[in-house]
């Protein structure tokens, strides 16, 4: 029993506990939403700025919607600094389909380590970059850091997408 209790802190949860609910229902009508959900590989950043969510595609091309055309009166939580949605072109162990994943878009590592959120650059590729810690992570492969010091994976919520709609929360 004693070696089970030993490694308790090393294990990190599969989803986050940060409060998180966003809900799109008009995918289609936003470019590097609808490339990230439903192209392998493809991701996009969503982050609530000024009363207008930005949708950034790894070429730095962003459309923003104005929050009250998302949200419906609704109550948002944008996790710790937003979000990184897209399709793996890896599908996860045990699956043979990828499914759509979503991540937190602060580096899991700064925050855990000084409570402080640092957002994520998104690169070509499916990785995500911390200029602060230097770190790499790879979207495509459950979050995990691939360059630079090792350390936690990227903070993980449930994700939905059936049709024209997207549902992000940790419940």
């Amino acid at each position: 029993m004693l070696p089970f209790i030993a490694c308790e802190k090393d294990i990190q949860n599969t989803y986050s506990d940060y409060p998180a609910y966003f809900v799109c229902n008009t995918v289609s009508t936003i470019p590097q939403l609808n490339a990230a959900m439903n192209s392998l590989g493809v991701f996009c950043t969503i982050r609530n700025d000024r009363g207008r969510f930005l949708f950034t595609d790894e070429a730095n091309k962003t459309t923003p919607i104005n929050a009250t055309a998302i949200s419906s009166n609704a109550t948002i939580y944008m996790g710790i600094a937003g979000f990184i949605v897209g399709l793996p072109n890896l599908p996860e162990l045990g699956t043979d389909v990828s499914t759509p994943i979503c991540y937190d878009l602060a580096c899991p590592n700064c925050y855990s380590d000084y409570n402080v959120a640092r957002s994520l650059k998104l690169k070509e590729g499916g990785k995500v970059h911390c200029v602060s810690c230097d770190r790499e992570y790879n979207l495509n492969s459950q979050g995990q850091v691939a360059k630079g010091n090792g350390g936690i994976s990227l903070f993980r919520y449930r994700i939905n997408y059936s049709g024209n709609s997207m549902v992000i929360n940790n419940r």
